[in-house]
């Protein structure tokens, strides 16, 4: 039978040495002498690690909380400004629900985040795995808290047969169990970092480091000699391709952009005009005819994006003229969606 409690001190004390430097975190050591971590830092850490590194997400924290340095902050910013700049992370749904979020904070609860999972749950936009973390990291309590990084954890300490993602139920309960498996057991928002860390630096996908792993005593996936086979995979299917058009319209050193609807993908975003995307390729007439302007239009090639869901193949077509845009300059398109971006890039006078 897993000793619980000895897996448990085995992992925090590693976790005390080895814990992570992260600009969102408050430290165990800070921890033991008080510290408390900020709810709102916690939120905003985890709603931008959605889908994205801990590198690539450190720069966008450390912007935004200089920005909007605390929640109200952030309730007050206006829509575009918060779109622009959450451009670059993806999955642009989340930065809408970053702002209904925070309003709502702000608007329900005097600014002031919820302790409990349940009312977290409540805030728009916020799911089960947020809420858990934030009442677990912010709020010491004990809620099982499960990324990606845990449930490879969890696979190997169990050697759970099952392949991904249906065995993704059976590896939050058996997390679950390391939670509140028995009374007693303390510091729940280092529990749960911890289980992150040993994942993200140890239990790593490729190559884990068996001989630096704190609970390799307790790992199953261990015994067998092959961890890394661990979770099981089923063959995922293939990604279906979309085609389109890009339209980079300039207007001397100004570039013409549209505000995307608010709904669907990049919804709310900045972007350059494009024609719908679809399961065939556009023609050279169907590229000119769905123009968002009359222009000598000239084809610059195609650039390739991959989404969650699908492959973008975007043929690139650029004119001068004009039109009612939101005319950018050249420095300003940076800040576009990365698709875009790479669209923008097509045409030699702006690179």
């Amino acid at each position: 039978m897993l000793d619980i409690p000895a897996l448990r001190a085995a992992l925090l004390a590693w976790y005390d040495v080895q814990a992570r430097d992260l600009a969102w975190r408050t430290g165990p050591a800070a921890g033991k002498a008080g510290q408390r971590s900020d709810p709102y830092r916690v939120w905003l850490s985890e709603v931008m690690l959605q889908q994205t590194t801990v590198p690539h997400a450190t720069p966008y924290f450390l912007s935004f909380t200089r920005r909007w340095p605390t929640v109200l902050d952030l309730a007050a910013a206006e829509d575009g400004d918060l779109m622009a700049a959450w451009a670059g992370l993806g999955y642009y749904a989340r930065a809408r629900n970053l702002l209904a979020c925070a309003r709502a904070v702000a608007a329900d609860h005097g600014g002031v985040f919820p302790d409990t999972e349940e009312a977290l749950r409540a805030l728009p936009g916020v799911g089960a795995y947020t809420a858990a973390a934030v009442a677990a990291i912010a709020f010491d309590r004990a809620a099982n808290v499960v990324d990606g990084n845990v449930e490879r954890v969890m696979a190997r300490l169990f050697a759970v047969e099952e392949p991904v993602p249906d065995a993704k139920p059976e590896l939050k309960r058996l997390a679950g169990e390391l939670v509140t498996g028995a009374k007693g057991y303390g510091r729940p928002g280092d529990w749960a970092q911890a289980l992150m860390d040993l994942g993200a630096t140890v239990c790593r996908p490729k190559a884990p480091l068996c001989d630096r792993c704190p609970i390799s005593a307790w790992c199953e996936g261990f015994k067998t000699g092959t961890p890394e086979t661990y979770p099981r995979k089923t063959r995922k299917a293939d990604r279906p391709r979309r085609f389109g058009v890009a339209y980079v319209l300039t207007r001397g050193d100004a570039t013409a952009l549209v505000r995307r609807p608010p709904k669907g993908l990049l919804g709310g975003m900045l972007g350059l005009p494009t024609s719908d995307w679809r399961a065939a390729p556009y023609t050279d007439e169907e590229a000119v005819a769905a123009a968002p302007a009359a222009g000598a239009w000239r084809d610059l090639g195609a650039v390739e994006h991959v989404f969650t869901h699908f492959s973008l193949t975007l043929r690139v077509f650029a004119a001068e003229g004009g039109g009612d845009f939101v005319w950018t300059p050249r420095e300003g398109l940076s800040a576009l969606p990365s698709v875009f971006l790479k669209a923008a890039l097509a045409t030699r006078r702006l690179l």
